[in-house]
């Protein structure tokens, strides 16, 4: 399977795993050894300025929410930059969309247009990701620049499959709760 390294992952209709159902995961990294990505739509009810210390917190505006990135590692955070140099990316995404792993430094700071910041990450084995792909529990879509920092994450997902087109406008009314229908 080729790399899905910069591609968004948007739930399928039969994902019901809790920690992915209406997500919109936004791929950071795939290869032999697995791969890793940050759930895109779920901001939670605490901002960043809250819950982080200043030095990440400061890099946000400031009612900027913590994002739920993913059940790995839920209390390590991670940022999601926007770079006017590419080049500053410890780990490009795509375009000049990338992460800053660590200690941000100073010369990085400076070429952040604007991030994002999640608390933890989503994460698959060797494997396990290409198994969920031949179950249909994912669809793939290209990122741009405008989902990873939507100012309305919670119609991401909705949004991201009317893109796709036409054969996927139904699936994209879908409530959360199937049952709700």
């Amino acid at each position: 399977m080729e790399t899905l390294r910069g591609k968004l992952l948007i739930s399928s209709g039969g994902l019901f795993d809790p920690n992915f159902r209406h997500t919109v995961v936004l791929i950071g990294e795939h290869n032999d050894e697995g791969a890793l990505g940050v759930v895109l739509n779920r901001p939670l009810d605490i901002s960043a300025e809250e819950s982080l210390p200043d030095v990440l917190s400061q890099l946000v505006p400031p009612d900027e929410p913590l994002f739920q990135g993913g059940p790995v590692q839920p209390d390590s955070p991670v940022l999601l930059v926007e770079l006017s140099d590419p080049d500053a990316a410890d780990l490009l995404v795509f375009g000049a969309v990338g992460f800053l792993i660590g200690d941000v430094p100073a010369e990085a700071e400076t070429q952040i247009i604007r991030a994002r910041i999640f608390a933890g990450y989503a994460g698959w084995g060797p494997g396990q990701l290409e198994s969920e792909m031949a179950e249909d529990s994912w669809i793939v879509e290209s990122a741009h620049v405008e989902d990873v920092f939507t100012e309305v994450p919670e119609l991401l997902w909705s949004r991201v499959l009317e893109r796709k087109g036409p054969e996927f406008r139904r699936l994209s009314r879908m409530p959360f709760d199937p049952s709700m229908n």
